[in-house]
């Protein structure tokens, strides 16, 4: 744009019209960051300086274009990652005052240079087009922005004035004749938070709920007797039965970072009949969350405990295969049916029910573990008549996958520690500090320091 004039498009007559010469003026605030929860770190202080631009002079029913230029962001890239050629998108909200008011929100482009650790953070301009409604002057002022990174995979870091901001430029509007016609923003709506939607951030919105059906194929309890809400007539004497059937239910599990909030699933627990034991087979719904990145085929692999209750006490691990194919960032993601052995360790009436769920993702060579872990109570999906097996699960805390003893630290069980956890903190602490965009110097990320010193 230039100092000497902006160009002002008349939509419906197509005509250009010359405006008065565009203002300029450097902001400065105090500005809080909010690293994205991915990162587990606290909000950080900073300085935002930004340029708007706008012409001096126009005319009520004229629309202008706002440019938001950030001079400096109140944050640097980290000293852990380089950040690639075009993976930093912001957009921000400019505050228009005066003689109108409005929140305008502004876009810039995916679009950066090269951006080395411990360097400034490089932004596209941000713009929209306000439409002038009232004479008299109108004031536009920078509020809060935010910073998506998109690789390795898609991360928001929301920054937001801590101080009374200046205005950045002024548009002085005389009566032509125009029509009111409200604000319209680079989107043609107004916002109040000012910011669109950063592509593809993994959050809880991607999870599905409530009315899901079953994953492919289950058969439930509505094919079966039912006594009291849960499967009957799983015994195991008389009537030869050996295949049964659970109940599908309704389960919320609460998750930790870099997985969603929560994940609410339909869950299936069914069980065959072989010798003694009993092979288990459970499903959950279609599309328990979004993938949070590109995912190639045989990338991310579930597995969960099954809670052994009513007669016999203890868990079993059941684990599913990894997805077949390719996924793409925000792609619905149904995990795969979970096998596993259950040995009863007593007689009598006992129950399963849906555990702490697993879910393992490889990226770049390193394993990311997102727990799960139910919220409240699960209910019970299958009941069966079991008769107690030597070194079967009662009293037990893992029973995994055909095991013949009940171990508190099975192979198949989660609350594994040790080496094998650092190739996964060490991937949290690639991909958050890639993310993070934080402060007005370089910020120690303490995990990934403490490891380096560790390994």
């Amino acid at each position: 744009m230039s100092a000497a004039g902006v160009a002002l498009m008349l939509g419906g007559a197509g005509i250009i019209l010359a405006a008065g010469p565009a203002r300029a003026a450097e902001v400065s605030y105090a500005t809080e960051c909010i690293p994205p929860p991915i990162s587990g770190l606290p909000p950080v202080e900073g300085t935002t300086k930004v340029q708007i631009t706008a012409p001096a002079e126009a005319k009520v029913g004229d629309e202008v274009e706002v440019v938001w230029k950030t001079v400096q962001a109140a944050s640097k890239n980290p000293d852990v990652l380089d950040l690639g050629k075009d993976t930093v998108k912001p957009t921000g909200t400019v505050k228009v005052a005066g003689a109108q008011s409005a929140d305008l929100a502004v876009e810039g482009p995916r679009q950066n240079p090269p951006i080395p650790k411990n360097s400034p953070m490089v932004l596209p301009d941000m713009k929209a087009k306000l439409k002038l409604t009232k004479a008299g002057e109108v004031t536009l002022t920078p509020d809060k922005y935010t910073i998506n990174v998109s690789k390795p995979i898609s991360t928001d870091t929301k920054c937001s004035p801590k101080e009374k901001v200046g205005a950045g430029a002024t548009i002085k509007v005389t009566d032509g004749g125009g029509t009111s016609g409200g604000t319209t923003t680079s989107g043609g709506t107004t916002t109040s938070g000012g910011t669109t939607g950063s592509g593809g951030t993994t959050t809880s919105g991607g999870t599905t709920s409530g009315g899901t059906t079953g994953s492919g194929g289950t058969t439930t309890s509505g094919g079966t007797t039912t006594t009291g809400g849960t499967t009957a007539g799983g015994t195991t004497g008389g009537g030869g039965q050996t295949d049964f059937p659970g109940k599908e239910v309704a389960v919320t599990f609460a998750c930790k970072a870099p997985g969603p909030a929560s994940i609410n699933s339909k869950v299936t627990v069914g069980a065959k009949k072989n010798g003694g034991s009993y092979d288990l087979t459970v499903k959950t719904a279609k599309g328990v969350m979004n993938s949070p990145a590109p995912l190639p085929a045989g990338a991310l692999k579930p597995s969960m405990q099954i809670t052994v209750g009513g007669a016999d006490k203890g868990s079993v691990t059941v684990t599913g295969p990894p997805n077949s194919g390719p996924l793409n960032t925000g792609d619905p993601v149904s995990l795969s049916d979970m096998t596993g052995t259950y040995k009863p360790g007593a007689s009598g009436k006992s129950t399963l029910s849906p555990g702490t769920l697993k879910i393992d993702v490889t990226l770049a060579g390193q394993k990311i573990t997102i727990p799960c872990t139910v919220k409240g109570t699960a209910p019970v999906s299958l009941e069966l008549d079991t008769t107690a097996q030597q070194g079967g699960a009662a009293g037990g805390t893992s029973v995994s996958g055909g095991s013949t003893g009940a171990s508190g630290s099975s192979s198949g069980g989660l609350a594994q520690t040790g080496a094998n956890d650092h190739g996964a903190l060490r991937a949290l602490g690639l991909i958050a500090g890639t993310a993070v965009l934080l402060g007005g110097a370089v910020f120690t990320f303490t995990p990934w320091r403490r490891l380096r010193g560790t390994r």
